[in-house]
């Protein structure tokens, strides 16, 4: 029984080092998506303005949409078909894949049918009819970087998300300027996601394998697809919640507002890559707990997991949104009027992630329950930000003001989700789960006093508080978190372990699986 007992603390404590080991990977991913998308916006915003931009960003919108629909909840289904299934696991990927790419087919060829979708308050030009057939390359780089990441190989999704597709679409937007104005940003966009593709597939291959013998089964494609169809709608709106703002927005305004909305999105979206740098890493070791029934433990791992990126998510909110004119005038004095909006956003990605880390074990417990709440929230959403934007608008405020009110009922939607969530997930483990810290409250607090006083700063002083104030909040924040706020069992994450001499890695246990 003594053995058994330290076995399975030995496998709970290699757990948290791979999970720490994926986050520090993924943080290290963060900065390079952080250095390269920067680029981007200012390319985007200096050159080509808020209005091709804005159209560039709805049709992107929708493309992706289509894709998140093709890949079937495989994103995360994998790893529990990788962990249940008897067959070798490159003919379980071979599946995936070809079920990804029957997938794209639909939801791309429905858009070659009806390309105004992707461009609803502008005309189509040149190629935009066959923007659609980029579907297949973004499910097909989802679906990759899940196998890869049931290997824990989470360099393989930072090598392709934080430098191939960011690196590829900065330096592809500047050199497609000088060809076209109207189409460069697409052109750019379609050149990264075919790069990413490449690069997801190729360490797909060195770890599975080509999938000899295998054979397609569409009765088992079949029975895949209805057996994810629950995970994949709850996939589904997670990703919807993050782009119905920008929708809605869409058809209310301009592409010019739209634009704008757009560059304050994605300076917000970049916290957001901290919370879904863990979700990769976070499916394999769940889904091995629950076929366990070692429930403790999942609960401990979703209340570390938590911890450790409300800690990260709320020190770059505040490192980006007081000096908020200034980050979004970095792109171009148009896009300041997006201050607001950016505020909003990141505090709605600080509210939600309680939510996602809760959901990474909702969607193998209780899947039905979870795809309940997931629709209520996006209904919510979008009961909200129509209500707030025709209510700003009876007001007659100005257009940048009415831009706002989706992201607050994006951060409103997105708090009641994360109560939700983690109570349900709470009441099934029958283990509190807790994410937030008084501790870290007071780190915030102070770092928020600290950085309103570099935004006080005259405005010819900008460049101070990006280049001094900016660092000067963040190692504060940093300082204090570290101090105060991390236990040991925290600071796993910025330490190197390894497991004992005998023990079973994760990599080795779920393989055996």
């Amino acid at each position: 029984m003594t053995n058994a007992t330290g076995q399975a603390e030995q496998a709970e404590r290699d757990d948290i080092a791979a999970l720490a080991k994926g986050g520090r990977a993924n943080v290290f991913g963060f900065v390079l998506r952080l250095a390269a998308r920067v680029p981007f916006l200012f390319i985007a915003g200096r050159l080509y303005g808020a209005s091709v931009l804005g159209r560039y960003a709805y049709a992107v919108l929708v493309v992706e949409f289509a894709a998140q629909l093709a890949t079937l909840g495989l994103k995360r289904g994998l790893a529990e078909q990788l962990a249940r299934n008897a067959r070798p696991q490159s003919h379980v990927v071979a599946d995936a894949l070809l079920l990804c790419l029957l997938g794209s087919f639909a939801t791309g060829g429905l858009l070659l049918l009806l390309p105004e979708t992707m461009f609803p308050n502008s005309g189509l030009n040149g190629l935009d009819r066959l923007l659609p057939l980029i579907v297949i390359a973004i499910a097909l780089t989802d679906v990759a970087l899940a196998a890869c990441a049931y290997q824990f190989n989470i360099a393989a999704s930072v090598h392709a998300r934080s430098i191939v597709e960011p690196w590829t679409i900065s330096i592809a937007a500047f050199g497609f300027y000088f060809y076209s104005v109207r189409d460069g940003l697409i052109l750019a966009y379609v050149l990264a996601m075919l790069a990413t593709m490449v690069a997801a597939l190729w360490p797909m291959l060195r770890h599975y394998g080509l999938p000899r013998g295998w054979r397609p089964d569409f009765g088992r494609l079949w029975h895949i697809t209805v057996r994810n169809l629950p995970l994949a709608a709850a996939e589904t709106i997670d990703w919807a919640t993050r782009r119905l703002d920008l929708a809605i927005l869409g058809l209310f305004a301009t592409p010019y507002v739209v634009g704008i909305y757009y560059v304050a999105q994605q300076v917000a979206s970049l916290p957001q890559k901290l919370k879904t740098s863990f979700e990769p890493i976070l499916s394999p070791v769940i889904t091995r707990n629950v076929k366990l029934g070692n429930y403790e433990a999942i609960a401990r791992q979703v209340s570390q997991v938590g911890f450790w990126i409300v800690a990260a998510q709320l020190g770059v909110a505040i490192a980006l949104g007081i000096p908020g004119e200034a980050v979004m005038g970095l792109v171009g004095p148009t896009f300041v009027g997006g201050t607001g909006a950016l505020a909003g956003l990141l505090a709605a990605e600080v509210l939600a992630a309680p939510a996602v880390v809760s959901e990474a074990a909702l969607v193998y417990l209780a899947r039905m329950r979870n795809l309940a709440v997931s629709i209520a929230t996006i209904a919510l959403q979008a009961a909200l930000t129509v209500a707030l934007i025709l209510t700003a608008r009876r007001f007659e405020w100005p257009e940048l003001y009415v831009a706002a009110m989706p992201a607050v009922a994006l951060a409103i939607a997105l708090g009641c989700a994360s109560v939700a969530k983690s109570w349900l997930l709470s009441s099934l483990l029958n283990v509190p789960i807790r994410v937030w810290r008084i501790r870290l409250a007071v780190a915030a607090l102070v770092a928020i006093i600290v950085a309103a006083g570099f935004a006080w700063l005259p405005h010819h002083l900008e460049w101070v508080e990006l280049v001094v104030g900016t660092p000067v909040v963040l190692t504060l924040y940093c300082t204090i978190v570290w101090k105060l706020a991390f236990t040991d069992a925290d600071r796993t994450l910025f330490r190197q372990q390894r497991a004992a001499k005998g023990a079973p890695t994760p990599h080795t246990e779920t393989r055996d699986a």
